[in-house]
């Protein structure tokens, strides 16, 4: 078994057959609150009796670690043969979705096309390097069963170029192919990356000035100091280690996440230039890489989503993101608006309908350069209440309600405390994703405060026609009753919002009306001080479920009720870096077990920073992060711990089919 020069080695299992194991987590509702997915592993099922995860042997070793002398210089690039389709997307991940890591050994299979001469001379011609790597095949069964071992790329991505130069005197020195995001998973927890520069604006502050030497005479002096301040903000926007760029099939600029739209110009030319060269051969161009950048491509009909990361993440991760953005534009314009639009002029500039709504995208962006569990878990979080007392809740909701009312949210910070809806209509977690990221992430709405009005197309339930929400907003004086048992919330004061639904655009009033209801009877009956005092709890503290643990944070997830439920990111985990080296551990796990070339059910990662597991079954996933010194035998007990504690707290973890009308 070889061991990575950076201390990183990877074990994987499949899950053996305990003679002492109980069923798992049950499936407590037929008909959750939110969509289920479809499962992506048939052999799943087979794990449905299997609870407590195996003692990680080293019985059965295969090496797969890179030959660095079988890799091409350059680039990966990965198509589909698919005509581009106009249809509305209805998950937040596509069904088709699969593990995809650059070949530092992590088990991503890139096919090869015949068309890979052709690909490189449309490079050469633009001076970008991006090239095929050999064709791959997944590992049999019996191999991705096996513990397996690799050499992460040990090169720091570069901030140049984000298309590299294929005259690289240097090419021919490199041994590896660098995996991105590595620089700052492996540096030690001193290191300051300056990570918090990722989400700062580029050049606006020096708009003004700019401006002023546009308007004034052009000297030769006043020139060149605007060519080197331009020169200046490139670079700073090739510094930043996550991109989302949105162009129209035109080559028109939509959205950028970092920068303006005449900043990234070249950029988005030579990214139509080869998207459209895989279109005119009826391929759909998917991902490729270049310099330590990952590059994924996402085309929906008239419009194409470009994600350029380096960052551990793969290409799967992102095209998940790149269907949050698509799902966000959708929100806004619906799909027969959106295609009515592009079929009258093709070259429709679509920024102008979207202005105002570059707050949305760029919020949801953040989100996932800072790492967003429920968007990798496909998922969502609640409040964490007694069964009795969200009886309460929902009774209390019901006894509200109103004929205009479709659905009704009770929401704290981001995680649901009460759902009420329709009989045999459940939520899609993409729809709700994009109502909490409007609420709870966006500037525009939190900020305003009062009553909302909110015209919103939500893709996963109807993507040809809007809804309208009703956004109020509770304070801490509005939960505050006037018993004298007051919870001290401190600094940590919660946001709580009232989130209703209703096809009809006139029901502002009725819902108002609902909802100050809704508070009076939720403050008559202690509900508020319940939700409030849930809010001050926070999070549970893994030392609070296993005494004198090691592990430093956990991701539980329900598949049966789509929903999870996360530990505190306090006090390992409270600094921007700190949290995305956590996720890059997880995406990294993530990636490994959901791939559909093994089936791979427990995966063991060790490195500098983390000692990290996953553990996915048919009805869950779990996935936790310890120190690295943790033992593996201890973490595995402590998995199983953590299992129990999930499945006894279910009723007080998740909405289990919540409540109907």
């Amino acid at each position: 078994m070889s061991v990575s020069g950076s201390g990183r080695r990877c074990a994987t299992e499949e899950l053996e057959s305990p003679s002492s194991c109980s069923s798992p987590l049950q499936t407590l509702s037929p008909e959750p609150i939110l969509e289920v997915p479809p499962s992506k592993n048939s052999s799943a099922s087979s794990l449905r009796d299997k609870k407590l995860p195996p003692e990680l042997s080293r019985s059965s070793s295969r090496s797969h670690a890179t030959d660095p002398g079988a890799l091409l210089d350059c680039e990966n690039v990965r198509l589909e043969t698919s005509s581009l389709q106009s249809r509305a997307t209805t998950a937040v991940s596509l069904p088709d979705t699969s593990a995809e890591v650059a070949p530092s050994g992590k088990g991503e299979t890139y096919i090869s096309h015949p068309e890979q001469s052709a690909v490189q001379n449309l490079c050469l011609r633009h001076q970008n390097s991006f090239a095929h790597s050999t064709a791959r095949t997944g590992s049999d069964t019996a191999d991705s069963l096996s513990i397996r071992s690799y050499i992460p790329g040990l090169e720091a991505p570069g901030a140049g170029s984000i298309f590299g130069d294929v005259t690289d005197s240097n090419a021919a020195q490199r041994s590896t192919l660098v995996e991105p995001g590595y620089e700052i998973f492996n540096e030690p927890d001193e290191v300051d990356l300056d990570f918090e520069d990722e989400f700062e604006p580029i050049g606006e502050a020096d708009d003004n000035r700019n401006s002023g030497m546009i308007a004034s005479r052009q000297t030769s002096e006043t020139m060149e100091a605007h060519n080197c301040h331009q020169d200046e903000l490139v670079q700073k926007w090739k510094l930043k280690r996550k991109h989302y760029l949105i162009l129209s099939s035109a080559g028109k600029p939509i959205y950028t996440r970092h920068g303006d739209n005449g900043m990234i110009s070249d950029f988005i030319g030579i990214i139509q230039t080869i998207i459209s060269f895989f279109a005119e051969s009826n391929n759909q161009l998917r991902s490729f890489s270049s310099e330590g950048s990952k590059i994924v491509v996402l085309s929906k009909g008239p419009l194409h989503f470009v994600a350029i990361s380096r960052l551990i993440e793969s290409d799967a991760q992102i095209r998940t993101q790149l269907e949050a953005l698509y799902m966000q534009i959708l929100s806004t314009l619906t799909l027969p608006a959106l295609t009515h639009l592009f079929s009258v002029r093709p070259s429709t500039d679509l920024s102008r309908p979207l202005q105002g709504t570059e707050v949305l995208l760029s919020s949801l962006a953040d989100s996932f350069t800072r790492g967003s569990p429920s968007t990798l878990l496909s998922a969502l979080e609640c409040l964490k209440i007694r069964k009795s007392h969200r009886a309460i809740i929902n009774n209390t909701f019901l006894s509200a309600r109103v004929d205009d009312l479709l659905y009704g949210l009770i929401v704290a910070e981001g995680r649901l405390v009460s759902v009420i809806r329709p009989k045999k209509h459940s939520l899609h977690p993409g729809d709700m994703q994009l109502i909490f990221n409007m609420i709870f992430e966006a500037d525009g709405v939190k900020a305003g405060g009062g009553d909302r009005w909110i015209p919103i197309c939500l893709p996963g339930f109807n993507n040809t026609g809007y809804l309208y929400m009703f956004v109020g907003f509770l304070d801490t004086a509005d939960i505050e009753d006037d018993s004298p048992e007051k919870t001290d919330l401190g600094d940590d004061k919660g946001t709580v919002a009232v989130v209703l639904i209703s096809a009809n655009k006139e029901a502002f009033f009725n819902l108002q009306g609902m909802r100050d209801m809704l508070v009076q009877q939720l403050k008559k009956n202690k509900s508020m001080r319940i939700i409030q005092k849930a809010i001050a709890d926070g999070r549970p503290i893994p030392t609070d479920i296993v005494a004198d643990t090691s592990i430093r944070h956990f991701m539980f997830k329900s598949k049966a009720n789509v929903q999870f439920v996360t530990s505190s990111y306090s006090p390992d985990f409270t600094s921007l870096l700190q949290r995305r080296r956590l996720f890059s551990a997880y995406h990294g796990l993530h990636s490994s077990v959901h791939s559909k070339h093994g089936h791979v059910r427990v995966q063991h990662v060790v490195s500098s920073s983390f000692n990290s597991l996953a553990w996915v079954t048919a009805t869950f996933e779990l996935y936790l992060v310890a120190s690295p010194s943790a033992n593996r035998n201890t973490l595995s007990r402590s998995a199983s711990r953590i299992v129990q504690w999930a499945q006894k707290e279910g009723e007080r973890l998740f909405i289990i089919g919540g409540a109907v009308f």
